[in-house]
């Protein structure tokens, strides 16, 4: 970072201290006396008594490093101090022993002084333990959960289970119990929160110990302690999983000291005296000011200080740095010198003046220190104060707070004091947390500064560097144990950084109005093939970069102008990297100037590719291409610039923002992009940066804070429903009410601390500026999506998270902002939904996006789109050939791809217009404990009859997209119930073993997703033969019939399997397992119901013929499955009127709230049609001669239709077909067809099933070229003639 004195003519380190031959040089600045005279009053003796000026010695700055090492002289006594003390074993540096004195899984920081329990109870201990003496030490309560903080001996044992105070010997206060514990427990101190600080003390010439929290002190928790040869009390915790201190053994000042206990840590008495005088010698030269014209000292405010750049005082503050900035290097004396100086000016004088005098100070340090040493300085200086305030308490009085579910206007006058008193504590809290924020935009604003370069290196290019580097981190740290840095951190990150880019963006478009407003910013699509920014191993849309280098390369000549270096496409080192370029073309000569711009000829090896260390970082950076040879004049349309890898650190500003014909980030623009930049360059890595942190963890965080709001919601449901309780409890019953009472004490205790935590989580998570900020990032990737779409085939190098990003903050700002604010009131709330609902349709099936991952989330996303009226109708208004597309990539068929999200789309895209599917939540599931409101599956029906429309002329106009269609999903349909029905058999057959079994839950949520799935199939299936019914029924198309023998068979199945009398379907659904909660008749029986209505009662005369003879000739069809729907056991004879349900019994008839009165009319109708088909079919069968269905023979038997035999005695006697006339495949129909050339047989339906999928022979795998009839009667009369 460059030098703060941006105003003062010498450079940095001018002033440190040289040879004594140069000193002599300077001692004319001011004159003698005068010199005399400020030495003396800046480096006065530490007793502060000036001697007479007679008798002190003149100094000079030739004098000067005797004398200032004479005031810098300590006694002895603190000298020595820094020894060992009597009372303490172990080494004078106090920390954690992490090598043997621990128990469990701990992480401990790298300073051995924090540590985060990672296993179920663990336990640490220090290295020094004491045994005589009075001691304390500090620990910052960095989580309020379960901790045991204390003492313990070497001789205590502990595991997961029991931890310090559990055993004997050790002692310890547990503030989230309330409790003190040595082997037993008794009630102690006050309940600590994050923030505190415990204070533990123990005086072992009393044999006592106690605990202070905040530096007020709980009282003698432990007296009589063990002492004694061999005892000797080391510091110890034990800590619960995810809980976290810090603690304070001496290495920094104690924040609440008491007096006569003395710190396991000596503090360094000698340095810090020295660091002390140093400090008061720094103070004099900020209060003492030289007047050379008068030749005299003037006495001023410190406060009016200022830098003016004055020889002498310049030489003054280097030798008081000489000594004074080796001291800064060191933690304590940070915060108990130079933090506590800082904070003194904050509270002296106007906040300007105390702001300018610390900018100056911080100035000298910069000037006066050299790099290790600032950096240690402003490093220890930021954690102090990062310890001071980060767990600050400020928690202003929230009142009354509850959360009430009840409507405002159903509110009691009590509730709404309690509601008001806490939206006003929520309002303070925000106030006190915007200036804290507003704070830390103000630092990021100097951070993101690019006008402070002085002759160095810009602030935003440095923090470009290091933020490039935090991204590399966090991102390869994914799903390891220790979080490099923790999400809470980074939602804060995310929406501070925004604030300060927002702003730079917006104040460069001021001085450039050819640039645009932060309110249109996306990424350029050619930053992400160009290679200047490094995207790591992150994924990209068309896979790997290293492929889509080698398979994309020509395309990037083409439209971008980029040559990837061979190099690069073998995947080479850097270290490895040889300059050798490709041959000149014969003839031409350019000059050298073009040749380093993209040339022919090899160039010298610049050094840095030699660096190991380059190698070695080379091998965590991406493999993009990054230009090593930036253009320097404009490029011909027929000139490509050829570019490499570069990693983060050897970029330079013009790396990044270009130069003179050179575009920087933006080389490579493609035609589809305006010439005219949108900002500056930096700024849009800067941008680049948020989307990615946004999907590294801030998501994942907003939607855990969701959490606190659910839990507020059931602590407040469990603490009315006790209250309600103790009203209606007898006050005899003096047991049952302590009882009541005591829960009732519990519930509230609580509550009032999730409310708090949720005042926090609306003020700093869930704002309505925060909603904002995530708005603005959606809509930056739906533009970043659209430019890069335009580019082609170069939209595969796009990083998949940007469309992960589009999704899942949609996500939250839909789900997790309300019900406090709602999306809807977020300008351009109609256009957002439209853009990303195009964006959804058109990329779910892009052929350029090859990631499972995401082309499963770019489906679901759709899915759950499509659930909502408002997003739904989003859908709707997108361009129509946009619409027809999407349709149509619906339509495909469903094998070998994800099939079930597309499913579910069509489904919801007819739920509400099928039979009976008006319902959010199936109805047996009505009394059970309500699920989300806000789950996709629960939203009210809001079907799409646009959408249908484009299904039905898409199915109608194509020749093959109907039969590959439905071919799939009865496929699928058939796969899915089997494997319902073979899950199903395993359950009930380990529900009726003796011994008692437990059905694994995973097999339960595999069996109700299959009768899930199979329900779905059902409805599109129903979707499409109420929308396009000539599919199946208009047998002038050539696979209508195949279609319709197919569905039929697959009806008839599912209807046997469910309606059978105390069948296996019947047992499962009684048992109400958890898991299979949706296995029901109700669904799949209305489902099936749907397709039968619309089949056999609402199509014409000669379509329901046609399917009525179908149904009825399929072998499995029984009409005991049709009157089940009813709640009727058999079928009705002929004329009578059906019988009222019986109420145990499934009937349709009992769902009247889901299914209207025009609909059971419409089914009894159709078994009505289905009794007297199945009657007439029969006796055609016996007038015929043929046999008739077994099933409609039965019917006849058992409504007395024999007699009806008598008036044909002619007929033949009823006896079966002969086996050998039979279909050998499903021996249900007689064999009717013939293959060719092999000349086996099977029935029509047989062969035409397995030809879908299969065109070799069932018998002897021969092709079949084609199939004839067969008739045997033919057959056998064209033998005997041929004998």
């Amino acid at each position: 970072m460059a030098s703060k004195g941006a105003g003062m003519s010498f450079s940095r380190k001018s002033y440190r201290l040289t040879s004594d031959a140069e000193k002599s040089r300077v001692t004319g600045i001011v004159h003698e006396k005068l010199l005399n005279d400020y030495l003396h009053r800046i480096f006065s003796s530490p007793d502060h008594v000036p001697p007479a000026a007679t008798s002190r010695k003149p100094l000079n700055f030739q004098n000067l490093p005797e004398h200032l090492d004479q005031l810098l002289q300590v006694d002895n006594e603190d000298e020595e101090s820094q020894g060992q003390a009597e009372g303490r074993l172990g080494p004078s540096t106090v920390v954690l022993d992490h090598t043997g004195g621990f128990e469990g899984l701990l992480l401990v920081d790298d300073d051995l002084l924090g540590v985060i329990g990672h296993s179920n109870f663990g336990t640490i201990r220090s290295t020094t333990c004491v045994y005589k003496g009075k001691w304390v030490y500090e620990v910052l309560i960095s989580s309020q959960g379960l901790m045991q903080i204390g003492w313990c001996t070497i001789n205590c044992r502990f595991n997961q289970e029991e931890g310090v105070g559990d055993t004997h010997n050790s002692y310890a206060y547990d503030g989230n119990r309330v409790r003190k514990w040595n082997v037993t427990t008794t009630n102690y101190g006050k309940a600590w929160a994050a923030g505190d600080i415990v204070s533990c003390l123990i005086d072992l010439d009393d044999g006592t110990l106690s605990f202070c929290l905040n530096g007020v002190s709980l009282g003698i928790a432990f007296e009589n302690l063990s002492r004694g040869l061999g005892m000797a009390y080391f510091p110890a915790i034990s800590l619960s999983f995810k809980e976290s201190v810090a603690f304070n053994f001496g290495s920094r000042p104690l924040r609440y000291p008491v007096a006569g206990f003395r710190p396991l840590q000596d503090p360094p008495c000698a340095d810090l005296v020295r660091a002390q005088r140093l400090l008061g010698c720094f103070r004099a030269v900020l209060s003492v000011e030289l007047d050379p014209v008068e030749g005299r000292l003037v006495e001023k405010e410190s406060s009016e200080w200022q830098l003016q750049g004055q020889p002498t005082i310049l030489l003054t503050l280097a030798h008081i740095f000489q000594h004074f900035a080796p001291l800064l290097r060191k933690v304590y004396l940070v915060e108990a010198v130079l933090m506590s100086f800082l904070l003194g000016i904050m509270e002296k004088g106007t906040p300007a003046q105390a702001q300018s005098l610390v900018h100056q100070v911080l100035d000298l340090l910069w000037l006066f220190m050299e790099d290790y040493e600032v950096q240690d300085c402003l490093k220890q200086l930021m954690m102090s104060l990062l310890r001071l305030y980060r767990f600050s308490p400020i928690v202003p009085d929230l009142g009354l707070q509850g959360r009430e579910s009840k409507e405002v206007n159903e509110e009691t006058a009590e509730e709404r004091l309690r509601r008001r008193a806490y939206e006003r504590g929520c309002q303070r809290l925000k106030k006190r947390i915007e200036v804290v924020e507003e704070l830390q935009v103000q630092i990021l604003k100097l951070l993101l500064d690019n006008k402070d370069d002085n002759g160095g290196e810009a602030s935003r290019y440095i923090f470009l560097t290091k933020f490039r580097k935090f991204l590399q981190e966090n991102a390869s740290g994914r799903g390891n144990m220790p979080m490099l840095c923790p999400p809470e951190y980074m939602v804060c990150f995310l929406h501070r950084l925004i604030s300060a880019l927002r702003y730079y963006w917006d104040e460069y478009k001021a001085s450039n109005p050819h640039a645009s407003f932060s309110e249109e910013a996306y990424i350029p699509p050619q930053i992400f093939y160009n290679g200047k920014v490094d995207y790591f191993d992150l994924q990209r849309l068309g896979g790997l970069l290293s492929h889509l280098r080698k398979t994309l390369k020509d395309d990037l000549a083409s439209k971008a102008n980029i040559v990837i270096d061979p190099l690069e496409l073998q995947a080479a080192t850097m270290d490895d990297l040889d300059e050798d370029d490709e041959a000149t073309p014969a003839g031409t000569q350019r000059p050298m100037q073009a040749l380093a711009m993209g040339g022919a000829l090899p160039l010298p090896r610049p050094g840095w590719l030699s660096s190991p260390t380059l190698g070695r970082a080379n091998r965590f950076l991406s493999t993009a291409a990054v230009s090593l040879m930036t253009p320097r004049r404009p490029l011909s349309t027929l000139e490509k610039v050829k570019v490499r890898t570069l990693s983060v650190e050897q970029r330079t500003r013009e790396d990044i923002e270009g130069s003179h014909w050179n575009e920087g980030l933006l080389l490579g623009r493609p035609p589809e992009e305006p010439e005219q930049p949108l900002s500056e360059n930096s700024l849009l890595e800067v941008l680049d940066g948020a989307v990615m942190m946004y999907n590294l963890s801030v998501h994942q965080q907003l939607g855990k804070m969701v959490g606190v709001s659910d839990d507020v919601n059931e602590y407040a449901m469990a603490l009315r429903d006790t209250e309600d309780k103790l009203r209606r409890c007898p006050r005899r019953r003096k047991d049952i009410l302590a009882e009541l009472t005591k829960s009732q004490k519990v519930f509230s205790e609580k509550l009032d601390h999730l409310s708090r935590r949720l005042a926090w989580v609306h003020a700093t998570v869930y704002s309505q500026e925060k909603m904002l900020d995530i708005y603005w990032l959606l809509r930056v990737c739906l533009r970043t999506i659209e430019h890069g779409d335009r580019t082609g085939s170069l939209f595969a190098f796009m990083p998949e998270f940007y469309l992960s990003v589009a999704i899942n903050s949609y996500s939250a700002l839909k789900n997790y902002f309300g019900p406090v604010h709602s999306m809807e009131e977020l300008p351009g709330y109609e256009e957002t939904l439209t853009r990303l609902a195009a964006i959804l349709a058109k990329h779910f099936a892009d052929t350029r996006i090859v990631g499972t991952d995401i082309r499963d989330s770019l489906m679901q996303a759709l899915a759950s789109y499509v659930c909502y009226p408002h997003s739904l109708r989003a859908v709707e208004r997108i361009p129509e050939d946009q619409r027809i597309a999407m349709v149509r990539n619906l339509l495909a068929p469903y094998e070998q791809r994800p099939w079930a999200q597309t499913n579910w789309i069509l489904v919801r895209l007819w739920r509400g217009c099928g039979f009976g599917y008006r319902y959010t939540r199936l109805p047996h599931l009505l009394k059970t404990k309500p699920e989300d409101a806000n789950l996709p599956s629960l939203q009210k029906p809001c079907p799409s009859t646009l959408l249908q429309q484009h299904m039905a002329d898409l199915l109608r106009q194509g020749s093959d997209v109907a039969p590959s269609f439905l071919n799939s999903v009865l496929n699928q349909l058939n796969w899915a119930f089997s494997e319902f029905i073979g899950m199903i058999q395993e359950i009930q057959q380990a529900a009726e073993r003796l011994e008692r079994n437990f059905v694994d839950s995973r097999q339960l949520k595999v069996c109700a997703t299959c009768f899930d799935l199979s329900v779905s199939l059902l409805r599109v299936l129903e979707m499409t033969i109420t929308l396009v019914p000539e599919i199946f029924l208009d047998w002038a198309r050539p696979t209508s019939e195949m279609l319709l023998r197919r569905l039929a068979q697959l009806l008839n199945q599912v209807l046997n399997r469910v309606t059978a009398e105390r069948n296996l379907f019947d047992r499962v659904v009684t048992l109400r397992l958890p898991g299979l909660e949706s296995v029901d008749h109700y669904p799949i029986l209305v489902a099936v119901t749907g397709i039968l209505v619309q089949l056999l009662v609402r199509g014409q005369a000669s379509e329901t013929e046609r399917a009525t003879s179908v149904l009825l000739a399929d072998p499995c069809f029984q009409l005991r499955s049709i009157c089940y729907l009813l709640g009727q056991p058999e079928p009705p004879a002929p004329g009578t009127v059906l019988p009222a349900p019986d109420r145990k019994r499934f009937s349709l008839q009992s769902y009247t709230d889901y299914i209207n009165a025009e609909e059971l009319a419409q089914v009894e109708q159709m078994l009505t049609h289905l009794t007297f088909a199945s009657a007439q079919a029969a006796a055609a069968s016996l007038v015929s001669g043929t046999t008739a269905h077994p099933m409609l023979l039965e019917y006849m038997c058992a409504h007395q239709y024999r007699h009806s035999i008598s008036n044909y005695p002619s007929l033949p006697s009823l006896q079966p077909t002969s086996e050998e006339d039979l279909c050998p495949i499903c021996y249900a129909h007689p064999i009717s067809a013939v293959f060719q050339p092999c000349g086996h047989k099977s029935c029509k339906a047989c062969i035409n099933q397995h030809l879908m999928n299969n065109k070799d022979c069932f018998f002897c795998k021969a092709t079949i070229v084609s199939v004839e009839d067969w008739d045997k009667a033919a057959n056998t009369s064209t033998t005997s003639s041929a004998a």
